[in-house]
């Protein structure tokens, strides 16, 4: 039986490991609170991400922020204690490229290969295998990872180098941004003519001005149902500030990514920790001359 190790263990963490559980993987998982409900699907807790490296020869992180990454990677108890020849390291949270870039070279001198990676999809759409999982690095370690990621993922794209996989994550969110925004205000008109919301929901899903993004989010804002939490307005107003600094460096204009910077810094105090598909309620509320 092949040992998999996770760190950080959340809303995207959890679907996967349960997939590879249920694949017959022992999987170790590492978070400094709650494991249990990973613990009830048959996840064996672990003492630290070094106990982890210790026993993996493939290890998963999904980390929330640069300094949490940092302790994982280089704190008393972190991976780069244990880090050997042959083991391989994919961070999937989101951090700018120059942050993931720095632990490359100090764990190739330990042996290992360190990946950047990138999760396409909410917690939902982990759990029903439609995410879609990005990575960049060297390709044999990649080749070497795909047939574990096919066990909790339909799709694995090998983008090139190490930081192609979050550059592409910041063109992609940069859109889902865009997508729910333009839902949220045309769900807010519609809505307010009169017509049919179900049927509403199904001409524009099924004709030229659906996407992904209005399917899921559209139902939700026409039964106002902002509850559970699939997806963070903050973490995407994050994602856009990231994304303009990618623009700039770039040389490329940003009128429409400013525009959509100051649309979320406007709506996030309201929406809270409830879904982004909130958003529907900045355009009900908030008058233009």
């Amino acid at each position: 039986m092949q040992t998999i190790g996770f760190i950080g263990v959340g809303k995207i963490g959890l679907p996967i490991c349960e997939h590879l559980i249920r694949k017959g993987y022992r999987v170790l998982g590492y978070r400094r609170s709650s494991l249990a409900e990973f613990e009830a699907l048959g996840g064996i807790r672990a003492k630290s991400p070094a106990d982890i490296g210790a026993q993996a020869d493939i290890v998963f992180t999904c980390l929330p922020n640069d300094d949490a990454l940092e302790e994982v990677i280089n704190g008393p108890d972190g991976l780069k204690k244990t880090a050997r020849p042959g083991q391989i390291i994919v961070e999937f949270g989101s951090h700018p490229v120059p942050v993931k870039q720095q632990y490359v070279a100090p764990l190739a001198e330990k042996g290992a290969v360190f990946l950047d990676g990138e999760v396409s999809g909410t917690p939902g759409m982990v759990q029903a295998r439609k995410a879609v999982i990005y990575l960049g690095g060297p390709a044999e370690a990649v080749k070497k990872l795909e047939p574990i990621v096919a066990d909790f993922a339909d799709l694995c794209l090998h983008l090139g180098d190490f930081g192609a996989a979050t550059k592409v994550k910041l063109v992609n969110n940069f859109l889902v941004a865009l997508h729910i925004a333009g839902t949220a205000q045309a769900m807010a008109l519609g809505l307010k003519t009169g017509v049919d919301k179900d049927m509403l929901i199904k001409a524009v899903a099924t004709g030229s001005g659906g996407s992904s993004a209005f399917a899921i989010r559209a139902p939700l804002m026409a039964e106002r149902r902002f509850m559970p939490q699939m997806g963070s307005a903050a973490g995407l107003a994050h994602y856009l500030d990231t994304a303009k600094d990618m623009a700039k460096d770039a040389g490329v204009a940003t009128d429409l990514l400013d525009s959509l910077i100051d649309l979320f810094a406007r709506a996030v105090p309201n929406i809270g920790d409830r879904d982004v598909a909130a958003m529907l309620e900045y355009f009900e509320t908030t008058r233009r001359n």
